[in-house]
């Protein structure tokens, strides 16, 4: 059992907690944990060996230890001695960061753009500043959790749309109003691409901003990586774009595109900028140095496209419901948390990890392994996987989760 009493009493631990949030981590947590998850982690499961393929991360070009990059944190190190660590609002225009700024937004081909200290904060950063109670935001019902509380802390009326529905966004911007359009480019749970032209659309004729979040998409798609919104021609017509990082970056920042006559007006409103701390000098450099390897990675994005292929189709022959999607991230949507503990556990038995997403990144009734694609993976790591999926295939029974069934009710529907 997940002791309470632990909160309660210890010789090295500080005040006990209050009797309510006692009650609540037992309400909220305790139960899941006993029962649900059999009082081990969901998330945790073996560590892995030398030998396990890994799908759990993010750094979808393989970037990570790039000599280029390693180089330019390193001189940062060793020559930025009198580095000042401040609010990042408080940055002048000299500063490092302000090039790699300017940089990033031109590459997306916009005007001006902001670093912040993740994606998150960029997400809540920027709706907090562009949105208010005045402000309908129109959100899709996968878009990323970090957007939705930028919109809750906006204190601006959000309406959920029907995911990658155009027409229930159309009427639902007839009803409430000119507002926000709030979309990932490709959604991270599922691997599934928004259908951006007619979401622009639908946006312009309702007289809607649109952000676009390209946290999947920036650095795998596009000319140099630039993302879904320059490779479908659509930078110009969306108002701000906003990414983490850390996924095909393998770094530790968030950035925001801004028209620039609202870069000072979003610096003074954004919480997350004002009150935190900017980059550190060998972080700057090396995300500098890692826009110029991602923009020359054009033989790591087809094979990460040619792998995210491959692995797709093999896996759908198996029986494997992955057809939400079409991207690098694949969803082994399991349905229930204990079916999602037996599928890690006989994917980790067998060397392949992947991360288990559940509530809150997900609905109760859709916990699934992630497994996450990168074009470091070789032909036998493939294999490998593949393999195992066949092996698998049997025990877990794939075709009869939630999803498959759900799929095939749908397809009768529509047939009949």
């Amino acid at each position: 059992m997940y002791a309470l009493n632990r909160f309660r009493s210890s010789s090295t631990a500080s005040a006990p907690i209050s009797d309510h949030l006692a009650s609540r981590v037992s309400r909220e947590f305790t139960e899941r944990w006993d029962t649900l998850w059999g009082g081990r982690s969901l998330l945790h499961g073996r560590t892995p060996g030398p030998d396990a393929v890994r799908l759990d991360g993010n750094d979808y070009l393989n970037i990570t230890g790039h000599p280029a990059i390693v180089q330019a944190q390193t001189d940062a190190i060793l020559r930025d001695r009198e580095y000042v660590i401040q609010s990042s609002v408080f940055l002048q225009d000299n500063h490092p960061a302000r090039a790699l700024e300017l940089s990033l937004a031109h590459w997306l081909q916009h005007e001006d753009g902001v670093i912040s200290q993740s994606g998150y904060s960029a997400n809540l950063g920027l709706l907090q500043a562009v949105a208010d109670p005045q402000t309908p935001v129109y959100l899709d019902s996968l878009a990323h959790t970090s957007l939705w509380e930028g919109a809750r802390r906006a204190g601006a009326p959000s309406h959920p749309f029907r995911h990658n529905d155009p027409q229930h966004l159309r009427r639902l911007i007839e009803r409430h109003g000119p507002g926000l359009v709030v979309v990932d480019s490709v959604y991270s749970t599922t691997g599934a691409i928004c259908p951006l032209e007619e979401l622009v659309t639908v946006a312009e004729a309702g007289r809607c901003m649109l952000l676009v979040d390209e946290s999947h998409s920036l650095g795998t798609h596009g000319p140099q990586g630039a993302g879904l919104c320059v490779h479908l021609g659509l930078s110009h017509r969306v108002h701000f774009i906003t990414a983490s990082l850390a996924k095909a970056f393998a770094g530790r920042a968030g950035f925001m595109t801004v028209p620039a006559a609202l870069r000072n007006y979003v610096l003074s409103t954004s919480y997350p900028n004002m009150f935190s701390s900017c980059l550190l000098a060998h972080e700057v450099a090396g995300l500098a140095a890692t826009l110029k390897v991602v923009q020359q990675s054009d033989p790591a994005r087809a094979r990460l496209m040619g792998v995210s292929r491959r692995m797709r189709r093999e896996l759908t022959d198996l029986g494997y419901p992955v057809h939400q999607g079409t991207e690098q991230i694949i969803a082994l949507e399991s349905g229930s948390e204990p079916a999602t503990m037996v599928l890690r556990d006989h994917l980790e038995a067998r060397g392949v990890f992947g991360a288990v997403f559940c509530a809150p990144a997900t609905s109760r009734n859709r916990t699934m392994v992630r497994l996450t694609l990168h074009a470091g993976l070789t032909d036998s790591e493939l294999d490998h996987v593949i393999a195992t999926a066949a092996d698998l295939a049997p025990v877990l029974e794939p075709w009869n989760w939630p999803i498959a069934r759900r799929s095939r009710t749908a397809c009768e529907a529509e047939a009949a």
